[in-house]
């Protein structure tokens, strides 16, 4: 239990990085789409390229953060050296990127639909380069467990957008009306998209002078053995990463051309602006990674290893079925987060925030391959699943529009997660408690029934008789497996 305890420790210290920034950036959701109309498209834009650089940063960083986890944390190894040859690698691919990208940016920008602002393009191919060479760094503060000066570093860059975002989109309008000479020098009001592009840029590179003191460890070194045998490490990863954010972001880079023209991106618009409200499965999913990784690893030659696994991945579903239950029980109030004209994309909120919990079962469950220095089966169970994505939105969203977006993530991750739990049990068995899991399931799917077909209209009443039902399975919880009596503070009250 010991472990288990430092594991939700260090999960609630990632969490105030990953869990509360994102809540903090939740406050940009309702001002970006009060500012940004559903019909001018903005959020749309902004939707389309955040998912182009998700694709572009799991490219740039090659499977390098895992690879240099796994390498690093082995006995005896030269931290320094593989921290360097972790940098050199991912320096070397952003540079090529750069170069490419200021060399054919017409090319590209007319490609992505962007030939009339091809600065978009430049600004995020900066911030994507950025978060490459930041990942190794921030891998670094992990496997010291110096989780405290990782969850500042993220905190201060939220902060930071939040209060230049602020700035931009409630200060610059009312200072154009004072003093318009000055103010429109800097503010384009019909280009609010650009703005949000900018901002991430500056913070972006503010945060990486906090990363001086990590990067004196680099040393400019040469180790082709080593470097074979992290690249064949991390290739399976790539090709596991890039299905993996395929599977997030693929349907919001095709939907613009499945959808042609002002149509698509005011439904992406509808559709990007309701997924932000499930993302808070997400906001859980990497609060677990950031500790868990590290965690595996650091266990991994440990005879209790497997049965540790087996406790955390009890919890996760736990946890994560209760999360679920408390976005879609209190949807009444969370909607405000947006206006009311994207409200009607809400209803893919249950089924995104599904397929994210498969996506995290999938992630607890990937560990027998890495450990097993298997990649490569990663890459096929992604790759099955992101097929059946594609294929899905390709051939129903030009009919149903974004609900068939929704199914396809949650298809793709179900997928996925299925063929690894099977295929992983044949090749190193973990006794997962499958009927405590099994059980909680059934008392979540009752709980979510009762919920969405009782006849009842008020919603203050309907809220009322959801928190009685998060209740029970909160009992429930602690009834079976929350130890209380041994957590530091409530456990005096146990005695």
């Amino acid at each position: 239990m010991g472990k288990l305890q430092s594991l939700a420790k260090d999960t609630a210290i990632y969490g105030l990085s990953s869990i509360v920034g994102r809540f903090l950036n939740y406050l940009l959701v309702p001002l970006y789409t009060a500012k940004m109309s559903v019909e001018s498209g903005n959020y749309g834009v902004v939707t389309n390229v955040y998912a182009w650089t998700a694709v572009l940063l799991v490219l740039l960083t090659f499977g390098f953060e895992t690879t240099f986890f796994r390498f690093a944390s082995k006995e005896k190894a030269d931290k320094a050296k593989v921290f360097s040859m972790s940098m050199q690698v991912i320096g070397f691919l952003c540079t090529v990127f750069l170069l490419s990208v200021f060399t054919f940016l017409p090319q590209i920008a007319g490609k992505l639909g962007y030939a009339a602002n091809p600065e978009f393009v430049t600004m995020m191919a900066v911030v994507v380069a950025l978060d490459a060479l930041q990942s190794i760094p921030f891998g670094l503060l992990r496997l010291q467990n110096r989780a405290l000066k990782f969850a500042s570093l993220k905190l201060t860059y939220i902060f930071t957008n939040i209060a230049l975002n602020l700035f931009v989109f409630l200060l610059l309008p009312s200072m154009c009306a004072k003093w318009p000479e000055f103010a429109e020098k800097i503010y384009i009001p019909d280009n609010k998209a650009f703005y949000v592009f900018f901002i991430n840029l500056v913070c972006t590179s503010f945060i990486t002078i906090f990363f001086i003191p990590e990067l004196r460890l680099f040393r400019f070194t040469f180790d082709g053995k080593l470097l074979k045998s992290m690249l064949g490490y991390s290739w399976p990863l790539l090709l596991l990463g890039i299905a993996g954010i395929l599977n997030l972001h693929a349907d919001k880079i095709l939907y613009p051309y499945l959808v042609p023209g002002q149509e698509g991106i005011r439904e992406l618009s509808i559709y990007g602006a309701s997924a932000k409200i499930a993302a808070i499965m997400a906001m859980l999913m990497q609060a677990f990674r950031y500790a868990y990784e590290p965690f595996v690893f650091g266990n991994s030659t440990k005879k209790e290893s497997k049965a540790l696994y087996a406790d955390a991945m009890k919890y996760f579903i736990v946890i994560a079925l209760l999360a679920f239950l408390v976005v879609v029980f209190y949807m009444d109030i969370i909607r405000y987060i947006i206006p009311a004209s994207y409200w009607e994309g809400l209803r893919v909120v249950p089924l995104i925030m599904a397929a994210e919990i498969f996506m995290g079962i999938y992630f607890n469950l990937s560990f027998w391959y890495k450990l097993n220095d298997e990649t490569y089966w990663g890459a096929i169970f992604s790759f099955i699943g992101c097929a059946l994505l594609f294929a899905i939105n390709i051939v129903f969203v030009p009919k149903y529009g974004y609900m068939a977006c929704a199914w396809a993530s949650f298809t793709g991750y179900f997928a996925a997660m299925t063929l690894s739990y099977i295929i992983g049990q044949r090749r190193n068995a973990i006794a997962y408690d499958m009927k405590a899991i099994l059980k909680y399931v059934a008392l979540f799917g009752i709980i979510y029934a009762i919920s969405e077909f009782m006849p009842v209209e008020n919603s203050l009443l309907k809220m009322a008789i959801n928190t009685l039902l998060l209740i029970i399975y909160v009992a429930y919880f602690i009834k079976k497996d929350l130890p209380l009596k041994s957590m530091p503070v409530i456990g005096k009250f146990f005695k």
